[in-house]
């Protein structure tokens, strides 16, 4: 079969690989019929998350139809239209049982390098590198789905491929960064990022009763897509100072949540992001915290800032007092997909997202390599590509 590969940093290739098997009673084999980028790919790509190697597979975001499943598969059968989450669970270890997926013990079965890292290892997730279990990933003709009865989903009757794919994570991450806010309603709530995850948490937070959502970025056509998709307002932090424009917005007593949905390449403007770039390109520092020190210095006192863009390492600079002398809750994590995504699905269906708009650049797989400096690049105001296998 034909899948897009990770050839080293910076480089892609669409490849022959082995087409995947059964190797576990409770898989499924996958015929991909959409499969997005995400902003945690390029992390991979540009060689900021190790443990990628020559001719991994990338891709951990899409849907497709059931052709296979494994002895001990029972909630699905061949032919039927399933979304994934990216991130596997087994569905039986505490964590699981507690909701909170993402943490599993049992899914990742190279748990080494994190442990390591990090003092526990999390959860697999499907083409995320050797550190997060090292599985074949979705830009391919089809893929291997563990825990399938766990993590794959059929998909409503009538809700596009190209819409449905998002909830494979960039729905279930944007619901879970606003669900960390506790909102209760009428809150004040902005988020800095205004790519697929940023928009579908702005999304959220209006649907959990937010009464002011703002979406901070620099790239106007994405701002105007969320401010005319979603109602939202918006700052462009290339335009004007955002913490003292956010200061405005909220009469000095600063935000009530704030949602961190860039990650560890956070772009900014100014002699700071110099310095970030700088440590990052010696790995004196893994990171980059731009939004995230943003968010800590923008919200108020006793509020909520949700991290869901993805950290590897190490930062500097971090603005751990006035975390701690504001009393702020911070929450994050990789998304909870087997805790969100039916509920999401449900709403799809009723209609209360309309993810679809993401998909700026449908495109064939074998045109990965330029999907993916596309969505790099930010050119042809291109919001995600999503890729389109064609079996042979």
């Amino acid at each position: 079969m034909r899948a897009l590969c990770w050839e080293g940093v910076g480089s892609l290739a669409v490849r022959d690989v082995p087409e995947p098997r059964i190797r576990a009673e409770g898989d499924a084999i996958v015929e991909v019929r959409a499969s997005s980028v995400c902003g945690s790919d390029l992390h991979l790509i540009n060689g900021y998350l190790p443990a990628m190697r020559e001719g991994d597979i990338l891709g951990h975001e899409f849907m497709g139809e059931v052709v296979e499943v494994g002895p001990g598969v029972r909630s699905l059968a061949v032919g039927d239209r399933v979304v994934v989450g990216s991130v596997l669970a087994c569905g039986g270890c505490w964590y699981c049982r507690t909701e909170q997926y993402s943490l599993c013990d049992n899914s990742n079965p190279q748990p080494v390098l994190t442990e390591k890292l990090w003092g526990h290892a999390p959860a697999g997730i499907i083409g995320y590198s050797h550190a997060a279990g090292g599985f074949a990933g979705s830009h391919a003709e089809y893929v291997r789905v563990p825990f399938a009865d766990v993590g794959a989903f059929p998909v409503p009757a009538g809700v596009p491929d190209d819409a449905v794919v998002f909830a494979s994570d960039a729905m279930p991450t944007g619901w879970m960064a606003a669900d960390f806010c506790g909102l209760r309603g009428g809150e004040v709530v902005a988020v800095w990022g205004a790519g697929g995850v940023g928009q579908m948490a702005a999304r959220s937070a209006q649907l959990l009763g937010a009464g002011r959502v703002i979406v901070i970025d620099r790239l106007p056509e994405r701002l105007a897509t969320a401010a005319d998709r979603l109602g939202v307002e918006t700052l462009n932090y290339a335009e004007t100072d955002v913490l003292e424009a956010l200061r405005e917005m909220t009469a000095g007593r600063g935000l009530d949540a704030c949602i961190e949905a860039v990650g560890m390449e956070s772009h900014d403007v100014g002699p700071v992001y110099g310095y970030d770039r700088v440590k990052q390109a010696v790995r004196l520092q893994t990171d980059r915290p731009t939004a995230v020190r943003q968010a800590i210095m923008a919200c108020r006192k006793g509020g909520t800032v949700s991290i869901v863009g993805v950290f590897g390492g190490f930062v500097d600079k971090f603005p751990l007092g006035a975390a701690m002398n504001k009393a702020l809750v911070l929450r994050m994590g990789q998304m909870h997909a087997q805790r969100y995504i039916p509920m999401l699905l449900d709403r799809l269906a009723a209609g209360d997202f309309d993810p679809g708009y993401l998909a700026t650049h449908p495109i064939p797989l074998e045109e990965g390599p330029r999907g993916y400096e596309l969505f790099e690049k930010k050119e042809d105001a291109c919001l995600r590509a999503v890729l389109h296998p064609t079996p042979a």
